[in-house]
This record gives C-alpha cells, sequence and structure tokens, in this order.
C-alpha cells in the first residue's frame, strides 16, 4: 500500500518531540498532519512536507475534520511544566486532561485505527522499589503526573467503550537536539547546556545524588511508530519507554563539564529508572543512543 494515502496526525506536531516524529513519519512517506496552536511549539520547526493545521485541540469542531480519516493519531500535545502544574491547575487540567478527551472523541468519531498517547513517568511518583514497572500502582506527586495518568485512564476507557485502539507510552527524561532549555523536557540537560554556553556554572539542586533515566528523543520517536503498527498493543496498554539507565545530576553536569554550584532541593522523585521489559516485547523496542554519545551529540550542537 502506498503510505502517501495514508494519513496520520501529530497533535502536537511543533513541539520537542511531536516535530522528531512528524519528521519520522514524513521520511516513511506518510500523509502527516501537524495540529498545534504554537502556544510552546515552533511553526520552523514544522516539517515542510507536513500539513500545519493552527489549531487548539480544546475546539473540538475545529480538529474533528483534521483527524478524520487518520489511520494513526499521535497525542503529544501538552502543558508538561509540573511547577506551572502546580501554580496553575485550572489551566493544566484544562490542557492535559480536556484537551486529550476532545482529541480521543474526534478520533473515535474519526474512524482512527491507532491512538498512540504520550504518558509520562511522572505517574509513578515516588517509589520504593526501583526500576519502576507498569504494574506498580501510580503515584503522582504533582498535579501534571495526576492529569498525565488521568489520560492513561481516558485511553483505556475509549478501547473499552467505544473500540477505539489505545496505547500509552510513558517517556522517562527526554532530550536532544531541540529541546527548549526553558521547556519541561530535560529541564536539567536544556538548562546546564544553557549555563555552560552563558559561561555560567550548572547549577545543582540538592546534592546531585538524584538519578533519572534520560532517553532520547530519537528512541522515542520510534517508540511510537513501532507502537501505532503493533498488533500487540492497542487495548489501552501502558508501557514504559525508558533507556533502563539511570544517570544522576552530577554525572550529567560531569558530562556537560564546567564549574557547578548547588542550589536548594526541591520537592522531587529521588529516583527513576525504567524497566522496559514490557516495551522489548510488546513494541519490539530497544533503545540505541546513550546519553554519553546523546550528550557529545548536543555539545556539539550547543558549541560547548
Amino acid at each position: 500500500m502506498n503510505k502517501k494515502s495514508r494519513k496520520v496526525v501529530v497533535v502536537g506536531g511543533a513541539g520537542f518531540i511531536g516535530s522528531h516524529l512528524t519528521d519520522a513519519l514524513v521520511e516513511e512517506g506518510y500523509d502527516v498532519h501537524v495540529i498545534d496552536n504554537l502556544s510552546a511549539g515552533k511553526k520552523e520547526h514544522v516539517n515542510k512536507k507536513a500539513k500545519l493545521h493552527v489549531k487548539d485541540m480544546r475546539n473540538l469542531e475545529g480538529i474533528k475534520p483534521i483527524i478524520k480519516g487518520a489511520e494513526y493519531v499521535f497525542h503529544l500535545a501538552a502543558l508538561p511544566r509540573v511547577p506551572r502544574s502546580i501554580d496553575f491547575p485550572m489551566e493544566s487540567h484544562d490542557v492535559n486532561v480536556n484537551g486529550i478527551v476532545n482529541v480521543l472523541i474526534a478520533s473515535k468519531e474519526g474512524g482512527v485505527k491507532k491512538f498512540v498517547y504520550s504518558a509520562s513517568s511522572s505517574a509513578y511518583g515516588d517509589q520504593k522499589i526501583i526500576p519502576l514497572h507498569e504494574e506498580m500502582l501510580a503515584n503522582p506527586m504533582s498535579p501534571y503526573g495526576l492529569y498525565k495518568f488521568v489520560g492513561e485512564l481516558y485511553c483505556r476507557v475509549w478501547n473499552i467503550v467505544y473500540g477505539l485502539p489505545t496505547v500509552s507510552l510513558r517517556y522517562f527524561s527526554v532530550y536532544g537536539p531541540r529541546l527548549d532549555p526553558e521547556g519541561a523536557y530535560a529541564l536539567v540537560i536544556g538548562k546546564f547546556l544553557k549555563q555552560k554556553k552563558e559561561g555560567k556554572p550548572l547549577t545543582i539542586t540538592g546534592d546531585g545524588k538524584q538519578t533519572r533515566d534520560f532517553t532520547h528523543v530519537s528512541d522515542i520517536v520510534r517508540a511510537n511508530i513501532l507502537a501505532a503498527k503493533s498488533k500487540k498493543v492497542g487495548k489501552g496498554e501502558v508501557v514504559n519507554v525508558g533507556a533502563g539507565k539511570n544517570k544522576s545530576i552530577k554525572e550529567v553536569a560531569k558530562l556537560i563539564g564546567g564549574k557547578v554550584l548547588h542550589v536548594p532541593p526541591r520537592f522531587e522523585p529521588k529516583h527513576t529508572k525504567a524497566d522496559n521489559r514490557k516495551s522489548k516485547k510488546m513494541l519490539g523496542w530497544t533503545p540505541k543512543v546513550s546519553i554519553e554519545k546523546g550528550i557529545a551529540e548536543l555539545r556539539k550542537i550547543w558549541g560547548v
């Protein structure tokens, strides 16, 4: 079948991860449509061969015709910052919860064959056991973590009630080219790169021994496409997408290099690390880019 006639929609396709996913889908020959209100995404990041629709996903009637007839819908749009969700819980709920409900309604009515949701490891919160696996009870520690978890539940219910094939991918600390140093994803790496570029010390919160499972954006993109194509998922499953290795913030600072400055600790989970056996089994996915290689690439891009 000619993929060019196969329509796919990337909601949030002008953002950091969404724009990389759009590139990959265009490369595979799909007819790619991007829905983004450009509140965080950048028009210049959208592949010229994709069709950009500047729409807010909370406008149901506005997005319905765009989604109608799509084979896959990838839902990446979010207001992702944890601090922002704490300061503005109503706005964050409106985007992260009401937004996904709209896209699910449009997908169900539009005859979509698979709905792939960008979930978050923040749903786990602080757990006593590491690595984090999908059977653990969710324990979100912020409104954002809660909203992303609620999105998973909506995906599951839309499959049970309406028969829409859905799968939720729980991302772990995504980083890579186009990350926004002011943005939510890979905030630490982005912040460190910006500080190094400006000749400032790298600010580490607390003792820097807290660890994160840093996962390269190219690996996240592959997981999305594999999830869309996999016949093993589609019944509302939750699947971790993480490298399965964690690095302390101190170690990350060392990879970037330069002087460091310790600042007061903040309220956050101490450790995250993905058990990625399910993604290997259900999606045929394995991470390919190590944190060392990924940061070396970013240092080159940033000229630091």
